[in-house]
């Protein structure tokens, strides 16, 4: 009996050995259970969000899906700390096993399974970690549980078998969420301590791997006390394990937590509109005319443009990975190597702050306190200005809420007026106060804010060196460099004067200062000065005279001056030929405008933004590069003519406050431009190797300054450039030289009678 007993207690010990066997078997080849393939085994990074670099290597950020801001690092940039705490800690056996520690794993089924001792230690290895991390999916049955453990176990076999140990813990602490939105060592590092993984402190880095056991209840924001006794904890296995003496563990034990805390988020650090400028234009999907509603068909034209002429336009839609599906930034680990210099990109944002944040702003706010209708121009009645507050509040993602719940208009309107607890942004950009507004006073509040845009790029390639599309991307997320369209105003009068060169014409030549009409249009002008008197043309564009203007674009086809923009890069659809472009009455992106621009520095060719030089797969593999994109707009001669006039507009012309107000010496061309009432101020200007461009104005066009002292482009906008141009020639680094010179052939007269393509001299003979 006794035998027979045995025997049956050995089959069934051998029945189930072989039942675990054979789950084993079906396990590893995938036939129970989710089990990722051989591919993603061998590159499991290719699941991490792709980094956006610099064009000086530095990290301006990352993407992906759950926009957790994490940022691979190398083994060997891991403090040593970090190391020892974590295999103390977690795994000390890790260097001896291959992937599960049945010493551990018994000790855990005997003391927590069956003697139910939960200080006994759990039994996964830091490989087992990492595969629950990687690949475990949240279990929806009790058949799924069951199979979760062995699944992990096998993965985290076969991670051993691709893997070094020092990529497994290089790889656990890249993925690992340390909370606040610190996933991966080194933005926790940063979040935490602000500090690179490999500048960690014994201290720093216990506290973070004391987070891995549970990064909410050992938090050191929230429980102090709590994440000190974690972190001792911590080091006190690492003195158990020979990574630290007892001497060294008590001379630091009695230490406070001491942080230096700043969460990381998508929307704070540099080139905030550019990350994400570039996260949609990478992702954009082939235009749909469909897609687009009646009143954004402009902008279905502007991006099937984008989508023919510019590859990098929808990148990801237009390119397939080896598996023949499309790339995404999200989960392909790409390495995205703009043209953004980090430092250019750093004064490009100082400077904007610096004159709209701390002068601007401050002007604004005192000048609002006089207006009944504030921020709106005195201009506008009562009842304009609430026509144009309610259709903003009709344009709220609060409304669109509350209509969707089934909230009637009149319910929408007084919750609208009805005073709530919010937190606003300070004028001085500084955090935000706590008050009590209604939801439409709060509209009315940041409709006070002045926004703005700046753009710089090389003359010669078009390479995107700073993108600024505002203030605060946290509150305004509008982007006004690549995306917001304004009036151009007198900024567009270089392209009217660049066609009149081309057809013949020198700065020298003469016209009539007078006001004229052109039917029913008699443009104005703002000075009257050597009125009635033949002047130059230089003269005229130096001072931005309208009637000048005006006068040069009676005698062109307006149409050949629309084709003339298209070749510039002015993208704006649905520009109406007519005598009125001359003053720049359509819209265009600062973008566009410093792209085109790049004309006059560039002998006459056009270049247009590029803002990626290559694109790169998580091992290295170049999948693109990207060429600068040019093409002729004038002839060189005509260029040079331009050069010759646009460098007028700052020796003694509208731009002069440039020379004697901000010291800026350097060769120069520009180019002021203020619209009507002053609803938008322009400032574009650009040495021999860099042309920038920005724009000030208020959300609506009816947000302005009523003073045009104040108002005007030389006033709102040039000294952001200003302001720029010095950090950018102070940084030796950069190798910007002030004293650069234009290319124009030595003894260039430009006021010599040369013969146009049509044989024709003087602007009466081009014009008749």
């Amino acid at each position: 009996m006794r035998k027979k007993l045995v025997k049956i207690l050995w089959s069934l010990l051998g029945g189930v050995v072989l039942l675990l066997l054979l789950g084993f078997v079906a396990i590893w080849n995938g036939w129970v259970g989710y089990m990722p393939d051989m591919e993603d085994l061998q590159n499991p990074v290719s699941r991490s969000a792709s980094q956006v670099y610099s064009a000086d290597g530095k990290i301006l950020g990352v993407w992906n899906s759950n926009r957790d801001n994490r940022i691979m690092v190398d083994y060997n940039k891991l403090s040593p700390n970090l190391v020892y705490a974590l295999v103390a800690t977690e795994d000390a056996r890790f260097y001896e096993h291959s992937g599960i520690d049945f010493p551990a794993l018994g000790r855990a089924i005997v003391k927590r399974g069956i003697m139910g001792q939960k200080s006994a230690g759990g039994g996964s290895t830091i490989t087992q970690q990492l595969a629950k991390q990687l690949y475990s999916k949240k279990a929806h049955s009790t058949v799924e549980r069951l199979l979760q453990k062995p699944i992990e176990w096998v993965i985290a076999i076969k991670l051993e078998r691709n893997f070094t140990k020092e990529e497994i813990i290089a790889m656990y602490l890249n993925y690992f969420d340390f909370l606040h939105n610190a996933v991966g060592i080194k933005t926790a590092a940063n979040t935490y301590f602000s500090k690179e993984p490999s500048e960690l402190t014994l201290e720093e880095s216990a506290t973070l791997i004391g987070l891995c056991k549970n990064p909410s209840y050992f938090n050191p924001r929230r429980f102090p006390d709590r994440c000190k006794e974690r972190r001792n904890v911590v080091m006190a296995q690492m003195v158990k394990a020979g990574y630290l003496t007892q001497a060294e563990y008590n001379r630091v034990k009695d230490g406070e937590v001491k942080l230096k805390f700043h969460q990381s988020d998508h929307k704070e650090g540099i080139a905030t509109y550019f990350r994400e400028f570039m996260r949609q234009y990478l992702m954009a999907a082939k235009p749909d005319k469909k897609n687009y509603p009646s009143w954004n068909q402009a902008q279905y034209s502007i991006d099937s443009t984008y989508w023919e002429r510019d590859p990098l336009y929808g990148w990801c839609n237009k390119n397939k990975k080896k598996n023949g599906e499309n790339y995404s930034i999200y989960t392909d680990g790409l390495k995205i190597f703009t043209t953004i210099d980090s430092r250019m990109q750093q004064y490009a944002e100082e400077a904007m702050f610096r004159h709209v944040a701390k002068y601007l702003q401050p002007e604004f706010n005192k000048e609002n306190r006089r207006k009944a209708n504030a921020p709106y121009t005195s201009a506008l009645s009562q009842n304009e200005v609430r026509s144009i507050l309610e259709r903003s509040m009709r344009q709220s993602e609060r409304y669109r809420v509350m209509k969707a719940a089934g909230a009637t208009e009149g319910e929408i309107k007084q919750a609208f007026r009805t005073p709530i607890e919010m937190s606003v942004l300070a004028f001085n950009y500084r955090g935000e106060i706590d008050t009590l507004m209604s939801p439409m006073d709060s509209i009315r509040y940041y409709k006070k804010f002045l926004r703005s845009g700046f753009v710089s790029m090389d003359a010669h390639t078009g390479a995107v060196k700073a993108y600024v599309g505002g203030l605060d991307y946290t509150h305004f997320q509008y982007d006004m460099a690549f995306m917001g369209r304004r009036q151009v105003g007198s900024t567009t009068k270089p392209y009217l004067y660049a066609l009149s060169m081309e057809n013949g014409m020198s700065p020298c030549d003469v016209a009539p200062n007078v006001q004229r009409s052109y039917g029913n249009w008699t443009p104005r002008n703002g000075s009257r000065a050597r009125y009635g008197q033949m002047v130059t043309l230089k003269w005229g564009l130096a001072q931005s005279n309208n009637w000048i203007s005006a006068y040069l674009m009676s005698r062109i086809n307006p149409s050949l001056f629309v084709e003339t923009l298209r070749n510039f890069g002015i993208n704006t659809p649905d520009i109406y030929p007519s005598i009125v472009l001359c003053l720049g009455p359509y819209e265009a992106t600062v973008g566009e405008m410093v792209s085109a621009y790049t004309t006059f520095a560039n002998h006459g060719i056009h270049c247009a933004p590029m803002f990626v030089t290559k694109i790169e797969d998580n091992e290295g593999n170049v999948l693109a590069s990207f060429q600068p994109r040019v093409n002729e707009v004038i002839s060189e001669e005509s260029a040079n003519k331009m050069l010759i006039m646009l460098q007028g507009v700052v020796d003694g012309g509208t731009g002069s406050r440039m020379r004697y107000k901000y010291n800026v010496k350097c060769p120069m061309g520009a180019k002021t431009g203020t619209t009507n009432r002053n609803s938008d101020a322009w400032f574009m200007g650009f040495t021999p190797s860099l042309v920038s461009g920005c724009w000030v104005g208020g959300e609506d066009r009816d947000i302005h300054f009523d003073s045009t002292s104040m108002g005007q482009g030389a006033n709102m906008a040039l000294p952001i450039w200003a302001y720029y141009m010095q950090k950018v020639f102070d940084d030796k680094s950069l190798g910007y030289d002030p004293e650069e010179q234009f290319d124009i052939p030595e003894g260039y007269d430009p006021c010599a009678s040369p013969t146009d393509k049509y044989g024709l001299n003087g602007i009466e003979e081009v014009y008749e």
